[in-house]
């Protein structure tokens, strides 16, 4: 693949809810060519193609036979998030997969290893760190705005999605629940600010073994629920550094927090499932003040085109397999320290890349036709 010139070809592995959103970025920006949508159910993978001008859709087999084609988008539910990236990576492309990378350590090790050894890349969302909210803040906490950074804390509570999800079942299922669904936006972010995570300790529980989906088609179906929906998690960081986090489903309050406490002051950092958003520094006077984020707001998708930047240039990408890795491997160290009721080292790590310069644009036109 190395020694190619011009845009980067793209190709869909799934015509789901989310490729809409992935959909809407990625044909407009320049660096791009989306070639080909593929999916299980052929009409819904012609629906997508016609809607966003994507020239072919069909099988996987047809998608992963055009040579034009250097990044498979993988947007299959969780469960086959490995097998088809390896899919993708036998038939020489790179991947971008959605989050979470893997379900256990020893499938997203296969993934990895497969991946290096045939020098190809294995990015993987979310990608809202490279948003301008989140950019901003770790440019702040590295700039000493908050002295020595210290602790954070994290919060993301709600009912949970069966209320609007017309078809919630695999998000209350293995690779899912809050953990697993909502907590790479957060454990993405904390180790972009504090790096790589050491030791997890951690509660979970379950408060039903069946939900009703409240919306579309199906509504009034029951289903059952097979993992934890309320994790509390303490983390522990190479850094010296901690944080204690809550993933719940199980809260009629809604609410998102994210805060982190250094020396000399507070920083309350935009949502991370979110791409963009201000900052509020609580400093040594009475009232909070209001830095206004820099960066790129272009959404989900975000991370294809810096992966596809870092193809040409030769560099590493920043959502990298190894940095998805890790944070697979926290997850999981969570539940198995929740389960035993004892702390877990958590054994892998990663190298924190560098942040995204103030003027990174999606939208210019940096690879040559």
């Amino acid at each position: 693949m190395s020694g190619r010139i011009g845009r980067v070809g793209v190709g869909f592995i799934g015509a789901g809810v989310i490729s809409a959103q992935y959909l809407e970025n990625l044909t407009t920006f320049p660096d791009l060519d989306v070639r080909f949508i593929a999916d299980i159910d052929l009409e819904r993978a012609r629906t997508q193609a016609e809607k966003f001008g994507v020239p072919g859709f069909g099988s996987v087999e047809e998608l992963l036979r055009d040579d034009e084609i250097e990044i498979v988008v993988n947007l299959t539910i969780p469960m086959a998030h490995v097998e088809v990236a390896l899919q993708a990576v036998a038939a020489g492309k790179h991947v971008w997969t959605e989050k979470p990378f893997a379900l256990d350590r020893v499938s997203g090790r296969a993934l990895l290893d497969a991946a290096h050894a045939a020098d190809l890349r294995v990015a993987t969302a979310p990608d809202t760190f490279l948003g301008a909210g989140l950019q901003s803040a770790r440019r702040l906490v590295e700039s000493g705005r908050i002295g020595t950074p210290l602790t954070a804390l994290t919060l993301m509570q709600s009912p949970g999605p069966e209320g609007w999800h017309p078809n919630p079942d695999f998000l209350f299922q293995e690779g899912a629940g809050p953990l697993f669904d909502i907590g790479p936006y957060y454990l993405t972010a904390l180790v972009q600010l504090f790096g790589p995570v050491a030791r997890v300790s951690a509660v979970s529980s379950k408060s039903k073994p069946t939900r009703v989906i409240g919306s579309g088609p199906r509504a009034g179906e029951t289903f059952e629920v097979t993992v934890p929906t309320h994790v509390a998690a303490i983390y522990e960081f190479e850094s010296g550094q901690t944080a204690q986090s809550v993933f719940s489903f199980d809260s009629k309050l809604r609410r998102t927090q994210f805060e982190v406490a250094g020396v000399d002051g507070t920083l309350v950092v935009p949502d991370p499932n979110t791409f963009d958003g201000d900052l509020t520094v609580w400093g040594s006077g009475d009232e909070p003040e209001v830095v206004a984020s820099v960066g790129t707001t272009t959404t989900r998708g975000t991370g294809v085109l810096e992966l596809a930047r870092a193809i040409r240039a030769n560099v590493p990408e920043r959502a990298s397999g190894e940095q998805a890795f890790h944070i697979l491997d926290i997850m999981v160290s969570t539940i198995e320290a929740a389960e035993s009721g004892q702390p877990v080292t958590v054994e892998s790590t990663v190298t924190v890349a560098p942040p995204l310069p103030e003027q990174w644009d999606p939208r210019e036109s940096t690879l040559s036709s």
